[in-house]
């Protein structure tokens, strides 16, 4: 029987024993998926498959434990040359530790086939492994991951070997540097390298000045201005419920971080849920250009129409030159923005969310901006509907609980460790962002097994343990797959509480009674 484990609520990772495995296992589903399935991500030694309700995803396990792809049928390869510069910061000590010298581990990297297996992390980043597995090297990632991971790095961890499309977080050891561009969304496909393409690395002394590693392009739509916009405050983003279904491309969903607030700024001016709308950070200030109903919900801020108070989660109307201005937040960390009719903002793979780790969608909005409206008609606005944030203050700290499941790595730690987990009152740190709140507390969390887990795919909720033994936890814009254990994975309700804790907030885990499924 196959070995499936649980990843929160609505997802499941299946342990396989190869990576031949791993790809019929992909191919087959990816053909034909289960019912409600939205995604799945082949990873090292595992699948990853995400469903649209718990129940679905309950549903699933039983098929999973008998199921039995056929093999895939493989493409033709393409033969693919990456020019690179062989000039990482991690190069000589990596070296090093495998008693090779750089001019050993150059002419390793260089000198072997590599063959794309399958894509994740970020849009581009393509997992690739020895043609000849006995030219394989055992390469540990860093025991703290870097916060910013230059983009075009070529890197090294476990068996792998990849490239960096754009600046984003990482464990990985880095030997060298590219401009092949890894990533193009005006392509079909827009990821250079796929799986079972043979990618061969090229030593170069010098790179061109005019390459990027990543292109993106941004669809157009109509529009009608609505709103200038005069202070962006900390950030302010165009949102929507993101991109569904695009992991295998390592595109994570993205979207609203805090789900529940921006359904309900939407709901209340009669938008779809999905519609696209403005998450901000620190408070922002704009002035309507025509008369329009906005509502705003989330962080507990201040809210004033033409210097007037108005309350959250309620419809307003903004006349005409009238400023709207949402103060910082008293409490929690982003509010949201719905306009009657929808926003309308330049897309990438049909969705208008700003995903700040891989780079795509529109970019943040900068003072001076015009903020337009969709043209796509509204529903009845409902003025019942209360603002869902749930962190509270206890005293000087802002604080919240999110359930959660454990696992699916949780035996990486053991009992004692999984309940100073589950005991602890955390901190976010001030490096935390959308792509995940970093926490800390005095006394790590530690391992019981030694090694590297093969990287694998993540949800939002999920709960890293890098070596350090201080949690990340992965909000909207996390990276597709990662490569340290997952203690546990918030469900995906909870998400939302997690996305309002500001640096200094305090975070708790509570175990979510899964018998109630």
């Amino acid at each position: 029987m196959t070995d499936v484990k649980r990843v929160g609520t609505r997802a499941l990772i299946v342990d396989l024993p190869d990576l031949a495995t791993v790809m019929d296992w992909y191919t087959a589903l990816t053909a034909q998926p289960l019912d409600h399935q939205t995604d799945v991500v082949a990873a090292a030694r595992t699948v990853l498959l995400t469903f649209d309700s718990p129940t679905a995803t309950t549903k699933a396990i039983s098929t999973l434990q008998t199921y039995s792809p056929d093999s895939a049928e493989r493409g033709e390869p393409r033969d693919i040359e990456i020019a690179v510069l062989y000039d990482g910061s991690d190069l000589a000590d990596l070296s090093s530790s495998l008693g090779k010298t750089p001019d050993e581990l150059i002419e390793w990297h260089t000198s072997t086939t590599w063959v794309a297996a399958f894509g994740g992390f970020a849009p581009g980043f393509t997992y690739c492994v020895p043609e000849d597995p006995s030219r394989a090297l055992t390469i540990p990632r860093r025991d703290t991951p870097r916060t910013a991971v230059p983009a075009g790095a070529v890197a090294l961890a476990g068996e792998f070997s990849a490239v960096y499309p754009r600046t984003s977080p990482g464990g990985w050891q880095l030997i060298g540097t590219t401009n092949t561009p890894m990533w193009d969304s005006t392509a079909t496909p827009p990821a250079l390298v796929l799986p079972g393409d043979k990618v061969h690395y090229v030593a170069v002394d010098a790179l061109p000045e005019d390459s990027v590693t990543a292109r993106k392009h941004l669809a157009k739509p109509p529009r009608r201005p609505v709103f200038t916009l005069d202070d962006a405050g900390l950030q302010t983003l165009y949102q929507d419920l993101g991109r569904q279904g695009n992991g295998n491309l390592g595109v994570t969903t993205s979207g609203s971080a805090d789900r529940g607030s921006a359904r309900t700024a939407n709901s209340a001016v009669g938008n779809k849920r999905n519609a696209t709308l403005l998450e901000n950070v620190g408070g922002c200030a704009m002035t309507a250009l025509t008369e329009t109903v906005v509502c705003v919900t989330g962080a507990d801020a201040d809210v004033t129409v033409g210097g007037r108070p108005v309350p959250l989660a309620t419809p307003t109307i903004v006349p005409a030159g009238a400023e709207l201005v949402v103060k910082p937040a008293r409490l929690g960390m982003r509010t949201y923005i719905a306009v009657r009719g929808g926003l309308i903002a330049d897309t990438e793979l049909d969705s208008a969310a700003t995903d700040m780790l891989s780079g795509l969608g529109p970019a943040a909005l900068q003072a001076g901006d015009t903020i337009a409206m969709s043209l796509t008609p509204s529903e009845s606005a409902n003025s019942l509907l209360s603002n869902p944030l749930r962190v509270e203050r206890d005293g000087a700290d802002v604080v919240g609980t999110v359930r959660c499941v454990l696992g699916p790595r949780d035996d990486w730690f053991g009992d004692e460790s999984v309940e100073q987990f589950l005991n602890t009152t955390f901190t976010v740190t001030g490096d935390s962002n959308r792509v995940g709140l970093r926490l800390e507390a005095d006394a790590p969390i530690t391992r019981v097994r030694e090694g590297e887990l093969p990287s694998e795919g993540m949800v939002a909720g999920s709960v890293q343990i890098p070596p350090s033994g201080q949690p990340v936890l992965f909000l909207r814009d996390h990276a597709v797959t990662g490569g340290y254990p997952v203690i546990a994975t918030v469900i995906n309700e909870d998400v939302d509480i997690a996305a309002q804790l500001p640096p200094g907030g305090k975070l708790r885990f509570e175990r979510y009674p899964m018998e109630e499924q």
